[in-house]
């Protein structure tokens, strides 16, 4: 069949949403994305996405195409972004549309993703941010914290910051190319990259780093954490509204993100 493919950026706020992807329980995003573009195309497409969230989890650059029958394809890629969302919840939003090569692959054409993670740390909760943030009260010791990081950035075993995923994975090694915490007052900004991301491993690295900042572990216990590749080992999994998925890296000549340069579908 000729076919056209189209390619999305999608943000939305996951606090309503049991995570991105189709769920036999509750909604997901996917689902109500799914449910806008059946109103455009007759033929009902389907989303292929970059990754998956978990439940709670938010992102500002979720990348996702979609094939439709040629003749279907007369709506230009600006105004399937202005249809589309007039279509979908408001929590939701298509940030961009664009044509895509008949062989992009949202998911297996990604070389890397950025996640990022918020904390907002003062005895009093910002109640702009409740649902964006983790509220950590005592106040965290933040050169701690930063030397901690220092250890995570390359090519390590991440088995120790992961839940278990319910199947067996092929490999549990990872390379991250930056982790870094950013300060603006009370707010404080957990950057992690990587060509790949295991299950809940943004989540797990930013509870350990928090818990380093409340002086339970010390900068240089993660270097033995890595080691030990047991998730018992290291810190607490962070809360999942903290996190989004902020942008997903393409090869500079193929197709390139909204924020140009999130993993396989891994939810995190």
């Amino acid at each position: 069949m000729d076919t056209l493919k189209y390619k999305l950026t999608i943000a939305y706020d996951g606090t309503a949403y049991q995570g991105w992807q189709i769920q036999k329980i509750g909604t997901g995003v996917q689902e109500k994305v799914e449910e806008g573009l059946a109103r455009l195309f007759p033929s009902k497409p389907r989303l292929h996405s970059s990754s998956r969230t978990d439940t709670g989890v938010h992102a500002l650059g979720m990348v996702a195409h979609f094939e439709v029958p040629r003749a279907e394809g007369s709506m230009s890629a600006q105004k399937l972004s202005l249809a589309l969302n007039a279509w979908i919840p408001p929590d939701i939003r298509i940030m961009a549309a664009t044509r895509a090569h008949a062989s992009f692959h949202a998911r297996f054409d990604a070389v890397g993703k950025q996640y990022r993670y918020f904390v907002w740390n003062h005895r009093a909760m910002n109640p702009l941010l409740r649902h964006s943030a983790w509220h950590v009260p005592r106040k965290l010791n933040l050169a701690s914290m930063r030397q901690a990081a220092v250890h995570l950035p390359g090519k390590h075993d991440f088995q120790c910051f992961s839940a278990n995923p319910g199947y067996t994975k092929a490999t549990t090694v990872r390379t991250l190319t930056r982790c870094k915490i950013q300060a603006a007052g009370p707010l404080l900004t957990f950057i992690i990259e990587g060509d790949g991301f295991l299950y809940r491993m943004c989540r797990g690295i930013v509870g350990t780093l928090v818990q380093v900042g409340q002086g339970k572990f010390q900068p240089d216990d993660v270097r033995g954490m890595l080691e030990s590749k047991i998730r018992s080992s290291a810190g607490m999994s962070a809360p999942a509204a903290g996190l989004a998925l902020w942008k997903v890296r393409y090869p500079k000549k193929g197709a390139s993100n909204l924020n140009p340069g999130a993993d396989s579908a891994i939810q995190c």
